[in-house]
């Protein structure tokens, strides 16, 4: 497959496709990255509390796919704020890589305490322990107060998403401050049998969860779904060969309205 990057700034593109890891544990976490790698993924999402960083770089070493050639991320829970560099040393060590290609913080940590986390971040960054940094879960407010301390705006901000959350709005004001948009959990806020995703399915000759992750890719929006299953991990990322109309995407984008 061909998968579209976006840039977050410097020699550093992130996948607008990759595979998400949340709730996956043991051999199913292993087995499940195996296949979306053997299906072409080259992005794979993953954090701390998770509780499968190794399975995940388990899988990636035996893969045989280089590392350079897949983008990685985890995060860091907000309950280790103050314990940052041991908690990113742990999560390299346990994927089995020297440095990881995205490091977020997985949630606010609380009042007063995002910047001195977003130093540490910053820190790590400049030490090349992870290529970029960012935020997950976070209000536009709150990265304004990390840009404003530091003069360094997170790479990306990955938030609940889909077409029932759509908002141009948004969107347009993390792309002003030059913050990437990554949307997770795209099915679970998402109706696919909705009668406008399945008839743009039909038309195309997909399934609708290929539409929803379309919508995001031709939006420009990372997404990163999951499954156990390794044909559903295989379909999730056959989206060459099809192309959303704008009159498709219009309609997509106003599944938020109804």
């Amino acid at each position: 497959m061909t998968i579209p990057s976006v840039p977050l700034g410097g020699p550093v593109d992130m996948p607008l496709l990759g595979f998400g890891t949340w709730q996956i544990r043991g051999d199913a976490a292993y087995d499940a990255v195996r296949a979306a790698l053997e299906a072409g993924y080259r992005h794979l999402d993953t954090a701390t509390m998770y509780g499968n960083e190794a399975e995940v770089g388990r899988a990636l070493r035996d893969s045989g796919v280089r590392r350079d050639e897949v983008f990685l991320t985890t995060r860091l829970p907000p309950g280790r704020a103050g314990k940052e560099r041991a908690t990113l040393e742990a999560s390299l060590a346990a994927l089995g890589v020297a440095a990881v290609d995205l490091w977020l913080i997985h949630w606010p940590p609380g009042p007063g305490r995002s910047v001195p986390v977003w130093r540490e971040f910053l820190a790590a960054r400049d030490e090349g322990r992870t290529r970029a940094v960012g935020v997950s879960n976070y209000g536009l407010g709150e990265i304004d107060e990390l840009t404003a301390a530091t003069g360094q705006r997170p790479a990306v901000n990955q938030i609940r998403w889909g077409p029932r959350l759509y908002d141009a709005k948004l969107v347009a004001e993390h792309r002003e401050r030059g913050v990437v948009v990554e949307g997770y959990s795209p099915f679970k806020t998402t109706n696919l049998h909705d009668p406008v995703l399945t008839g743009i399915a039909a038309a195309h000759g997909v399934d609708p969860a290929r539409v929803v992750l379309r919508w995001h890719v031709q939006h420009g929006i990372v997404v990163i779904p999951k499954s156990v299953t390794p044909e559903r991990i295989a379909g999730n990322a056959r989206l060459d060969g099809f192309v959303l109309t704008d009159e498709e995407m219009a309609q997509i984008d106003g599944l938020s309205r109804i």
